[in-house]
């Protein structure tokens, strides 16, 4: 009774108005800081390359084009899960003195336009994600023969994606459409005038044509193998220009940028994504300057191409054409649309269809088909697919019988053969024909023995020269040989032991010849 007589005695203060005021006081400072620690959430789709590839452009956009220097990781570093089907990381946005935290990034990676992974991709397309999301679709040098086809596929996929949302993302889209098309477009521009700066430039030809709802960006990455295309495969700018030529006019259609880009030069690929996500510096505001001249550092920003620009970069090219053609080349597949209701098609609808859509592509020439006809794949120009063809048993190389082998390698030999024989004949019958004659090693004796001088060898303290030994003992045989025959002269089958030893002489000088003629080093010389 005491107590709650001191406690009344207090002015103003009622019964339990102490923990009323602390909720009054702190509730509204934490809400207060939470928000203003609350990052915002940026999403950015990737589509296309390789776990490797998407792993450069990663690294390509944590890297500050003033430097290029990657920001110093705080903590650990994001894991990248990317090897298979639909792969997610993150990485936070920092300002330029890498103090603050300007949003937090997160990347969904899908490499394969398979229909049956890119329902994976529709649950992060919502009505609070999308007015914060740029598609990314990679592109490699190492292979631009492809990239239409690539960006035929990823378009398709992406449409009906689109297709297949509710009506509340349906309308953020078609409000990102009208946001999308008017930014950057007054006059004045970036730095213009303020009396320019609410006029805005209509759209031209080609613009806009097929609006996807979401900001598009194509990246084309290691932009240095353009250099050993020139080298090793003799391209000029004539196919440089004509590839630039046709990816402008391609993305003009959907008011997307593009950008290339090498491992060791990512160039303006950070400042054109975090400006399209409307991600800005508190420190130092980047601008994006166009580049169409070098060829390895190109870059287009969103709503400054046209089709009078791309007709100045070479004379010649079909605008017009390419972009009718390729409205035509992103018509959703009828194997696709089944997409829409969540219900993917039949494996053989599925071939059916595909087998329809070509056969009415095949009227007349697509953009796809154009393009390829023109940027020449040279794994189908030198197929080597025909080497390793498959057998109608599954073998992809069949090999011959051992026994088969060895026989028609025996009729081979034989051929070679009878060809040495009859080229040992005619060398005979020239021989006696012509006395003249030498042999090819004829030849090269008397230009050995020219060369290295006459054989000598020391015989008992006697320096002997052999070939006049042997021409002696030729002599002393021709001359017996013309001596008439005596009635002592012994039968034919008894054998002179003098004859005997004249021909082992003769040999042993012969062979002595033979064997100074082949090594001079063994053979001695006279003094």
């Amino acid at each position: 009774m005491a107590s709650a007589r001191r406690t009344s005695n207090f002015p103003g203060r009622r019964p339990g108005s102490r923990g009323q005021e602390k909720e009054e006081i702190w509730k509204p400072m934490l809400d207060n800081i939470s928000s203003g620690k609350r990052l915002p959430e940026k999403s950015l789709l990737v589509l296309g390359g390789t776990p490797e590839t998407q792993r450069e452009f990663l690294e390509s956009v944590a890297t500050d084009p003033a430097n290029n220097r990657r920001p110093p990781d705080r903590g650990r570093k994001a894991p990248i899960a990317n090897q298979f089907a639909l792969g997610y990381t993150y990485q936070d946005v920092l300002d330029t003195d890498h103090e603050d935290i300007l949003a937090r990034l997160s990347l969904y990676l899908l490499a394969n336009p398979s229909p049956s992974f890119t329902p994976l991709i529709k649950p992060y397309l919502n009505p609070r994600t999308l007015p914060h999301m740029l598609v990314v679709i990679l592109l490699d040098w190492n292979h631009p023969w492809l990239w239409i086809r690539q960006l035929r596929d990823w378009i398709r996929v992406l449409r009906s994606l689109i297709l297949s949302l509710d009506d509340a993302s349906k309308e953020v889209l078609e409000e990102n459409i009208v946001t999308l098309q008017d930014k950057g477009r007054t006059m004045g521009g970036s730095e213009g005038s303020s009396a320019l700066e609410n006029v805005k430039v209509p759209l031209g030809l080609g613009e806009w044509d097929e609006p996807l709802g979401i900001p598009l960006c194509v990246v084309c990455q290691n932009a240095d193998k353009i250099e050993a295309l020139e080298r090793e495969r003799g391209w000029k700018e004539e196919e440089f220009d004509f590839i630039l030529q046709y990816l402008r006019t391609i993305l003009l259609k959907h008011g997307a940028s593009l950008v290339y880009t090498m491992p060791s030069a990512p160039g303006s690929l950070q400042t054109l994504i975090h400006s399209t996500l409307g991600i800005k510096s508190l420190l130092k505001q980047k601008q994006l300057k166009h580049n169409v001249t070098d060829r390895d550092r190109v870059l287009v920003p969103p709503n400054w191409d046209s089709w009078a620009k791309i007709r100045i970069l070479r004379d010649g090219f079909d605008v017009e054409g390419v972009s009718q053609k390729w409205s035509v080349d992103i018509d959703i597949p009828r194997h696709m649309k089944p997409l829409m209701n969540g219900q993917p098609a039949a494996d053989g609808e599925t071939q059916a269809n595909s087998t329809q859509t070509v056969e009415v592509q095949g009227e007349s020439p697509s953009a796809t088909s154009i393009y390829e006809d023109t940027i020449r794949n040279p794994e189908t120009d030198f197929p080597l697919s025909a080497l390793h063809s498959k057998q109608p048993n599954g073998i992809e190389v069949s090999s011959k019988d051992a026994q088969d082998f060895l026989v028609e390698q025996l009729s081979v030999l034989d051929v070679l053969r009878r060809e040495d024989e009859n080229d040992a004949k005619v060398k005979a019958a020239r021989k006696d024909v012509e006395p003249t004659y030498r042999t090819w090693s004829d030849d090269v004796s008397g230009v050995v023995e020219e060369h290295i001088g006459p054989v000598q060898f020391n015989m008992g303290g006697i320096q002997v020269n052999a070939d006049e030994m042997v021409k002696r003992l030729q002599d002393r045989e021709a001359n017996r040989a013309n001596e008439p025959e005596t009635p002592m002269t012994p039968p034919p089958n008894a054998q002179d032991p003098n004859k005997m030893d004249n021909d082992k002489l003769m040999s042993f000088f012969s062979g002595l010849i033979n064997k100074g003629t082949t090594s001079s080093a063994n053979s001695p010389r006279g003094g």
